[in-house]
């Protein structure tokens, strides 16, 4: 498949209203499927909406939970990408997002970079991902999942494509003020998303959250960029559904032109850090 035409939710969440959310994802996803889109993106905890404080024993769901498999029956022909907060056997909670198509749960990426800064607390909330894996969508289109802030560990983006991802899917929670100290995060997520596009030659969905919820004023902004950066689709302020078709072609070139992926060195890396903890060790020591 050279081409993928891929699509972005910027849904207005309803807080801990898992039945209304549901309702808003089916509805994308036959407006996303008129579109001929063949992947869907949803924000961040998009099933549940973004909580300081969620509870978590009332909305965190199993995989085969009814909510998920209802999702997953509805991605007939498309892949969806939704957010959830995860329950696993051991009655962890996790930030999660699953990836579904055709009736099934394909993949699940925990979150594992996870913020305590700001008004953000999720590292009080959530247990720690500990697994970043690519999963096929089409024939020639591999996709990672990075949840927010995971796309601001560096090492996180590299590992994705080094790992053979030519698609990142970054669903998202960014407010206005959530870092604090005057944080633009508007224009900051404007260069993180188009330098690791650029510099890994990764086509990137990005889907944020919208509107006003309590004290967080989420300020939309998703958008879809080619893997050389530039922008193909952006949303505003209020929810939308934003397409675009991305070339297997250009991400190749895009590839030889700027190969970081390729002439990375992890041994190096490996090397250079073990002897970053061997000299932290003696100091402690």
């Amino acid at each position: 498949m050279s081409t993928l035409k891929v699509a972005v939710a910027q849904i207005l969440c309803e807080p801990a209203d898992l039945s209304a959310n549901l309702a808003a994802h089916l509805d994308a996803i036959v407006r996303a499927c008129g579109e001929g889109a063949e992947l869907l993106l949803f924000p961040e905890l998009s099933l549940t909406d973004y909580l300081a404080a969620p509870d978590c024993k009332t909305l965190a769901l199993k995989p085969d939970a009814e909510v998920l498999m209802r999702l997953a029956e509805a991605a007939d022909g498309i892949t969806v990408s939704a957010g959830f907060i995860e329950r696993d056997e051991q009655g962890r909670f996790f930030n999660s997002q699953g990836l579904f198509r055709n009736g099934k749960l394909l993949a699940i990426h925990r979150k594992l970079n996870l913020p305590g800064y700001g008004t953000l607390c999720e590292d009080r909330v959530y247990a720690r991902g500990s697994d970043l894996s690519s999963t096929e969508l089409a024939p020639g289109w591999r996709a990672t999942t990075l949840i927010c802030a995971d796309a601001w560990n560096p090492a996180l983006p590299w590992l994705a494509a080094l790992g053979g991802a030519n698609l990142l899917l970054l669903p998202a929670a960014s407010a206005l003020g959530a870092v604090g100290g005057g944080f633009d995060n508007p224009r900051g997520w404007e260069i993180n998303l188009a330098h690791t596009a650029m510099t890994y030659g990764l086509p990137t969905l990005f889907a944020n959250h919208c509107g006003m919820r309590g004290g967080a004023a989420f300020w939309g902004g998703s958008r879809i960029l080619d893997a050389s950066g530039h922008e193909l689709a952006r949303a505003g302020t209020a929810p939308g559904l934003i397409v675009a078709e991305l070339s297997q072609a250009d991400g190749e070139a895009a590839r030889r032109r700027l190969p970081t992926a390729r002439d990375g060195d992890p041994m190096l890396i490996g090397a250079l850090l073990r002897d970053l903890i061997s000299k932290d060790e003696s100091l402690r020591a």
